[in-house]
């Protein structure tokens, strides 16, 4: 395992998680597949080893838990330890409600996660990590963390820490010369939207009706190609959105 990379993922049981996990488990990286639902997470790591030949290592722990975050990173094999990258993927929006409509559970839902779980397991890692300009940190953020919109104001709010933490991250870091990139999706079509909606797939399915939205699998290109740059090269973010939207506002179906 000496001479594979490992990369941890956050969220790894589906969407863009599952996606990532796929797309480095297929280029040879060793992965720490991170999540709440175990099942998957075994399946992930029978399906990963056998079609890639890699190694898996399911790990399941609710991000919101700082004290199992600390527990789980600090008992990992040393070998599973040096995490060359780690992508915080980890997150979701609770409801569309206007602003005093809102529940707030789902307020403090998408805070604990969004925001606390993002810190928890960074600083969690950070010990471990390669400080020779190989070290990675991926920051999943989103369009809503550049443009607020109606009925997210939350969920925006929680974008916006994100957005704010990685570049804080990249200026605290620079000394250990760890990487750290933000990658802000648009409209992308996975169970984000089952989760928003609170299982109800028929609004789920309309936000996604009339075009072609981005994939799990769009993003987790992207993310391979901040994490594969030249030692000396830092992708500090990136913006993508599928060709039918043009901003948070901007929609064409």
């Amino acid at each position: 395992m000496q001479n594979q990379p490992i990369i941890l993922i956050s969220g790894a049981t589906a969407g863009i998680g599952k996606a990532t996990a796929e797309l480095f488990a297929k280029n040879g990286w060793q992965v720490i597949a991170l999540g709440r639902r175990h099942e998957r997470l075994l399946q992930l790591q029978v399906h990963l080893e056998m079609e890639y030949g890699t190694k898996v290592l399911p790990v399941t722990v609710d991000v919101r838990n700082k004290e199992a975050i600390t527990e789980q990173i600090n008992q990992l094999p040393d070998a599973w330890k040096p995490v060359r990258v780690l992508v915080n993927n980890a997150g979701l929006a609770a409801g569309r409600d206007y602003f005093a409509e809102a529940d707030i559970e789902d307020w403090e839902t998408m805070i604990s996660t969004n925001i606390n779980g993002l810190l928890y397991l960074t600083r969690a890692v950070l010990p471990f990590m390669p400080q020779n300009g190989t070290g990675h940190i991926v920051n999943l953020g989103s369009i809503a963390g550049k443009e607020v919109y109606a009925q997210g104001s939350v969920y925006c709010a929680t974008k916006f820490a994100v957005d704010a933490l990685s570049r804080g991250m990249r200026i605290d870091l620079l000394k250990q010369r760890i990487k750290v990139t933000a990658i802000n999706p648009g409209l992308v079509e996975t169970e984000f939207s089952v989760v928003r909606f609170k299982g109800d797939e028929q609004k789920a399915k309309a936000v996604y009706e009339g075009f072609e939205p981005l994939t799990a699998s769009d993003v987790a290109d992207t993310i391979y190609y901040a994490v594969t740059r030249p030692l000396h090269v830092n992708i500090n973010e990136i913006t993508l959105t599928p060709l039918a939207q043009a901003g948070a506002h901007y929609l064409y179906k």
